[in-house]
Parts: C-alpha cells; sequence; structure tokens
C-alpha cells in the first residue's frame, strides 16, 4: 500500500477502532479510528499509521461513550480525514473476547491506558514482525508441532501410574475441589512440605483431561524450571511450556503462539504470564500467592494474583490460591463472615507434611546476651555454629539466610568518617570483594574500591555490616574443610548458574548453603536439616505496616527448607539470631501458628484502618527537585479536593520516598486512602484529568504514576 492509499479513501471503507501502545501522559487513551478495506474482528493484530511511526496496534471493542468514561471512542466526524490501516496480520486468530475483558478491567482499575496495557504484555518481538514474516515463522512453528506430536504419548499412562498416592488431607482436599465447582476461588492453605505441589498437578490433569488447557504461575523465574520439570515429567504426552521475560525473544514469542493458537496444554510463568491468551482455559494456579513479586513495580502496576481472580470471573473458571503463608487479603477474604472476614473465598488446609515429618524446632539465640568479643569475633552465636559442625559431621547440610547481598552495605574511612554512598542516588553503593567494585543496588552506578578515602586519603577503609559474599567468607574460616557455597542475585547472574549451583546441592556436595530470598522458597532441599536466619530484625520496626507480614512469610518459608525429608524431620532445627526474642512475631513463628498470627495482624490493621479494611492508592511524582515534585503533588492535591471530600476520599500530604533520590532524579509520593473501593476508584477516574492538565502547568517535573493496592507506603 503506498502512501497516497494511507490517506482517507471512501464511505465503503470500514472503520475500525484501535488501541496502540500510548502512555497514559500521551492523552491517547482511548481508541483511535482508521479505515480497513474490509471489517476486522476485535482483537485483529493490525499494522497502523501514528504520525512519522508504524505501530503495532490491536482493534478493539466499542464502547458508549459516557461523561469522564476511560474508554470513549474518539469518533471521528464522517468528513474528518482517516488514515488506513497498512496491513492486519490475520495469520494470527484474533485475541479472544475474555483476554480483551481482562485487559480492559485492568487498565481501567490500575489507573493506565488499555493500549498501553494490551502491548506491553504482547511479545516484544511481535512489534517487528510483518505479516507476511509472521505467516513464515507459524509456518515453521507448526511444521515443527506436526513432527514432535508423536513424541513420548507412550509415556503418558506410566507417568500415571507412578504418580504418588495422596495423602489423606490431600485426598479430603481433592475431592472437595471436584466436587463444588462453584467455589471459583480456593485458597489452599499448606504448610511448607504439605504436599501442594501434587493437589496442582492432580487438578491440572483433570482439566487438560476435559480438554481444557491449565495456567500456573509461580512468583519468580528462578522457582520456573524444577515446577516445570515436574509438570514434564507428569504430563509427557502434554506441551508444557513456560512464559517469563528471561526467555530469548524468540523462544517467548513462540511460547506465546503456542499458547494463543492452543496448542499449549500448560503455561507455566511469571507475573505477565497472567495475560497468556489461552483460548480453552480450564484452570488457574497461583503457587505461593502471598508473593510481592506478583505485583509490577514499573508501568501499569498491576497485581497478577488479583487479576488471576478477575480472570478467573471472566472465563468462568476456578482459581487456585496456594500458600503456607498467605497475604492478609487473601486470608480475610477466605475467613467466613461470622468471623470477621470476607467470605469471598473457600479454604482449604494441608496442616501436616507429606510422610509425616516434624517442622523444624525453633531454637532464638538472644544476641543481647553476648559478650562484644564474641559478636566482634564471629557472625554465628557460638551455640550456633557448634550446631552447624555438628551437622557436618552428621553428613547433613545446613542453610544460612541473610537477606543483604554483597561484601558489606558500605565501606567507611576510620579516620574521618567517609562512607561510600552513591552520588546519584540517596543510598550507600555495596562494597562487592569478588571484583573490588562499590555497586549501587538502586541506579546500577559502579567504582573500583578506591585505594584511599576520597576525602581524607587515608588508607584505612573498612567494610561496616555483612552481605552474603563476607558470611559466605568468614563461614568458610571458621568451619574448616567444610564445603560452603553461596546463591544469591550475583552468584546467579551468568546463565545456567543457578542450576548448575543448585545441581551441587541435591547431589550433597555442599555442606553449608549461604542465600538470600532465592533459596528461601519452592526448594525441595531433602539434605537441609538446619537452617539459620542471622540477621533479621530490620524488618520488625519498619514504618511500612506490610513488613511484618512479610518477614513472617520469609521466615515460615525460611524455617521450611529444613527437614523435608521425613527420615531426618525429626531432629531438624531454625535458629534465628536476634536482639529481640520477645517480639510476638517470634513466638507465633515458634509453633509454626500462622492463623494466630494473621488474627493479630488483621486486629491491629482493623485498627488502624488498613488493608483490608480501608483501600489504598499512592500518586508518584518524579522531578528534578524535591520541591517541584511535592508542588505538583500539592497542587493536584487541592484541585482534587472538593470532589474527594464528596467522595469521602483522603488524600495526605506529600513526602519523599524512602530513597528520595535514584539516578539524579527526586521522587515524592502522596497517599490516597478511602474505605469504599468503588469511591476511590471513581475518584481516581475523575481526577486523572486533572493530574495530565496539571502535567503540563508545572516546570521540571518528569513524570507522575498512580499505584493502586500499592505494596508499601
Amino acid at each position: 500500500m503506498n502512501a497516497s492509499e494511507l490517506e482517507v479513501r471512501t464511505q465503503a471503507d470500514h472503520r475500525c477502532a484501535v488501541v496502540v501502545d500510548a502512555p497514559q501522559h500521551s492523552g491517547l487513551e482511548s481508541t483511535l479510528d482508521y479505515l480497513s478495506e474490509r471489517s476486522l474482528a476485535p482483537g485483529s493484530l493490525v499494522r497502523v499509521p501514528l504520525g512519522r511511526r508504524e505501530l503495532l496496534g490491536i482493534v478493539w471493542d466499542r464502547a458508549e461513550p459516557s461523561g469522564r468514561d476511560l474508554w470513549r471512542v474518539r469518533d471521528a466526524p464522517a468528513t474528518m480525514t482517516l488514515r488506513a490501516v497498512i496491513e492486519v496480520l490475520d495469520a494470527l486468530p484474533v485475541l479472544p473476547t475474555a483476554w480483551r475483558e481482562l485487559v480492559s478491567f485492568a487498565a481501567t482499575y490500575y489507573q493506565r491506558s488499555p493500549g498501553e496495557l494490551a502491548l506491553a504484555v504482547l511479545p516484544p518481538e511481535l512489534r517487528k514482525l510483518s505479516a507476511a514474516t509472521l505467516t513464515r515463522r507459524l509456518v515453521r512453528l507448526r511444521t515443527r508441532l506436526a513432527q514432535s506430536a508423536a513424541a513420548g504419548a507412550v509415556h503418558e499412562p506410566a507417568a500415571r501410574a507412578a504418580r504418588p498416592e495422596p495423602s489423606a488431607e490431600q485426598a479430603l482436599a481433592l475431592a472437595a475441589l471436584a466436587a463444588d465447582a462453584s467455589a471459583a476461588v480456593t485458597l489452599l492453605h499448606g504448610s511448607t512440605g504439605s504436599g501442594k505441589t501434587e493437589v496442582y498437578l492432580r487438578e491440572a490433569e483433570r482439566a487438560l483431561d476435559a480438554g481444557r488447557q491449565a495456567l500456573v504461575l509461580v512468583p519468580e523465574i528462578n522457582l520456573t524450571p524444577q515446577l516445570e520439570a515436574r509438570f514434564i515429567e507428569r504430563f509427557p504426552a502434554r506441551r508444557v511450556v513456560s512464559l517469563h521475560s528471561g526467555l530469548a525473544p524468540a523462544q517467548r514469542l513462540n511460547h506465546w503462539l503456542l499458547a494463543l493458537l492452543g496448542e499449549a496444554d500448560l503455561v507455566l510463568g511469571t507475573r505477565l504470564a497472567v495475560f497468556a491468551p489461552l483460548p480453552r482455559l480450564g484452570l488457574i494456579v497461583v503457587d505461593e500467592e502471598h508473593d510481592p513479586s506478583y505485583k509490577q513495580q514499573e508501568g501499569a502496576r498491576y497485581s497478577a494474583r488479583d487479576l488471576a481472580v478477575v480472570r478467573g470471573r471472566i472465563e468462568q473458571v476456578p482459581v487456585l490460591l496456594g500458600s503456607a503463608t498467605p497475604s492478609l487479603e487473601s486470608w480475610h477474604n477466605a475467613l467466613p463472615a461470622a468471623a470477621g472476614g470476607a467470605g469471598r473465598y473457600r479454604r482449604l488446609s494441608l496442616a501436616s507434611r507429606i510422610g509425616g515429618g516434624a517442622l523444624p524446632t525453633l531454637k532464638v539465640v538472644d544476641m543481647s546476651r553476648l559478650p562484644r568479643e564474641q559478636l566482634r569475633a564471629s557472625p554465628l552465636a557460638p551455640p550456633l555454629l557448634a550446631a552447624l559442625g555438628q551437622r557436618i559431621a552428621r553428613g547433613e547440610q545446613s542453610l544460612v539466610f541473610l537477606n543483604r547481598r554483597g561484601y558489606a552495605p558500605v565501606l567507611q574511612c576510620t579516620e574521618c568518617g567517609w562512607q561510600s554512598g552513591c552520588p546519584h542516588c540517596s543510598a550507600w553503593r555495596v562494597f562487592h570483594k569478588l571484583d573490588r567494585s562499590l555497586r549501587c543496588h538502586h541506579c546500577g552506578f559502579a567504582e573500583r574500591v578506591p585505594r584511599a578515602c576520597p576525602d581524607c586519603g587515608n588508607a584505612d577503609i573498612q567494610p561496616v555490616g555483612r552481605g552474603t559474599e563476607r558470611l559466605e567468607e568468614q563461614l568458610a574460616e571458621l568451619l574448616p574443610g567444610a564445603r560452603v557455597a553461596r546463591i544469591d542475585a550475583d552468584t546467579a547472574r551468568r546463565s545456567g548458574a543457578l542450576e548448575l549451583a543448585l545441581q551441587r546441592v541435591h547431589a550433597g556436595e555442599v555442606d553449608v548453603l549461604v542465600g538470600t530470598q532465592m533459596i528461601a522458597k519452592g526448594h525441595d532441599f531433602r539434605r537441609i536439616t538446619l537452617v539459620a536466619a542471622v540477621n533479621p530484625d530490620a524488618a520488625l520496626f519498619s514504618s511500612d505496616f506490610r513488613a511484618p507480614e512479610r518477614q513472617f512469610a520469609l521466615l515460615l518459608q525460611v524455617a521450611g527448607r529444613a527437614g523435608r525429608d521425613a527420615e531426618h524431620a525429626a531432629g531438624a532445627e531454625m535458629w534465628v539470631q536476634t536482639w529481640h526474642p520477645q517480639h510476638p512475631l517470634y513466638a507465633a513463628l515458634r509453633r509454626h501458628d500462622y492463623a494466630a498470627f494473621a488474627s493479630s495482624q488483621l486486629d491491629e490493621r482493623r485498627a488502624a484502618g488498613l488493608p483490608p479494611y480501608a483501600h489504598l492508592a499512592l500518586l508518584r511524582a518524579d522531578a528534578r527537585t524535591q520541591a517541584v515534585a511535592q508542588g505538583w503533588l500539592q497542587a493536584v492535591s487541592e484541585a482534587g479536593a472538593e470532589l474527594a471530600q464528596r467522595l469521602q476520599v483522603t488524600l495526605y500530604s506529600p513526602v519523599p520516598l524512602s530513597v528520595q533520590r535514584v539516578a539524579d532524579v527526586e521522587r515524592a509520593q502522596m497517599l490516597v486512602e478511602c474505605v469504599s473501593r468503588p469511591a476511590l476508584q471513581h475518584f481516581l477516574s475523575a481526577w486523572r484529568e486533572v493530574l495530565q492538565g496539571k502535567r503540563t502547568e508545572q516546570k521540571g517535573l518528569l513524570r507522575w504514576a498512580v499505584d493502586v493496592d500499592p505494596l508499601a507506603i
């Protein structure tokens, strides 16, 4: 089609509404009208001109405009010049209606433009393909599918015959799930090692046998390989694909195409997989549903866990949320009204470990009672160090948990007090000894460690505090002959490094494993009988109201790595080094009593008017100066004050973020609160027009964003 043909043609052309990737500040927040030679079904992928650019777009459903409607169609007058669709990628089936409904809901709820969200969740490689290139790729893909169709299928009966017999608790849960499909959302509360994965496998089997597809979400990429292996082992005749940002672009596109074409029987992925187009979806599983990784922190800040529940409602399929430490919101939704809950979810419990293994015994070390000489000499208390030695002597493994990577959080001059701050952020640069670098974990700025203090020239610069790199080094010195290994984001950076390290642990080639939260969840270490939390107190007195919930979940997950083999479970231990041994969190942890901890936290939330008893949003502003950021927030607050008062929405004063400067950008935020979710949504929807208008009035403002249901305030 030549350039002249892109202009308006005759009235016989068909008009279609298209969404493109347009950020919320652009003003292109609804559909754009284009002309097409033929009628295009909603969900069709097209290439369209926008200004001087050529963009991938999606033909969208038209909506009736009504007032301040985020989805109003920009119907152009009949005399207005419209441009034509360049080409249609019609080798693909249209994106399903349910998929478009999910995107529409998410865009409205999280206050983003529909095109921005819809295009962001498509594989980036798709934007580069013409209709002809896509057709050739699909031919190659279908050829490979035909060649592999018969491979492995003969093993399916053997795989099913080898299934473990469900425990009594698993059998009860499976029977309840099979008997009452009307309970749309089920919270599977299972202690670590209780066999939640087997329930997922059995439910997926039921969906696949019915000719449906299954979607399984996990919180982090590093958890996908082992879970994917279990599903492939159970279903050798089925096509299991992964979907996450860690895949090569071409592989991610192929897996997405298999999902859309209905060729993938089971899709396993991270949060973006909640948007996988699945034409015959029959089950959604969200493993570790409490995990904060399900919340997107950039762009459209959606919660994949919450959208999984919404998707289940849209497509009328069951949703299974699994966790040993459910989020307080999910726990509240699963409590009956008589117990003060919302009664929206069904709750099923797996209280016992498979094989009858006991949960580890908690031992608390009161650090305030140790002599200062001991604290300086060793990162571990003498009793804990002795316990590690005993495990090594018995041929057992131990895990030492410290949720801080690097060698030390900061370097400091012993003469003048200089510290290794980041020149671009209000944060410290972390000392990494292996490559002798100072690295900011916020903006990525890194430099070689200076030979002397930059301020006074003193050569004595010392590390302050401790990260996993330093802890690994110290344990190797304190436990001569022990095989000490470390797993964190630094050691797992190279491709395949994480898998290799995990193989060494499983093969018994490691005596003491040091790591961060990367190894705290999802891993089935059969030989580990002791876990230790070195410095878990930091979250106990945080200003973030969610910090105790996250810390309890993390520590209980860490505890769950010990004693998973019933043969050694009786002697399994978790050691906690703390300066506050009487804290209620540790008392609940000692009893492995999530229900009691959740009850006390919900009581506090109710008294303070915090979620789930109120609903929050944050308006964030980035600017060159803190004064500009806070000034803009104050201006939009005043502009929205009347509507906020009418809807009983509370607007709090602007404040800096806890790390207020990142990459030379100043950051501020304002909290918005309301007891009614619909009222909050109504306010945010109307307020966006104010935000867009005020943005142009404030010089120096870089960007703003609304975060609905924020994880931290």
